[in-house]
């Protein structure tokens, strides 16, 4: 992740994870076969990943880590 990033920007970026995790997680329910709920962890786990990213750089612009 770019560290000049603004916070404004990482906010919007945060909207945008949470919102492909929400999108995902209602796939997921509606997915069946061992190969798509692979998948779909696998992409889950992903947008978590990227929005713990987020959420850690938006804490150090706002002076928290």
């Amino acid at each position: 992740m770019s560290p000049d990033l603004t916070l404004e920007e990482v906010e919007r970026r945060i909207q945008i994870v949470e919102d492909n995790l929400r999108e995902l997680m209602e796939q997921a329910a509606a997915f069946s076969g061992a190969a798509d709920e692979e998948r779909a962890a696998a992409r889950i786990a992903d947008q978590q990943e990227k929005l713990d990213a987020l959420r850690k750089r938006r804490a150090e612009l706002m002076g928290e880590g």
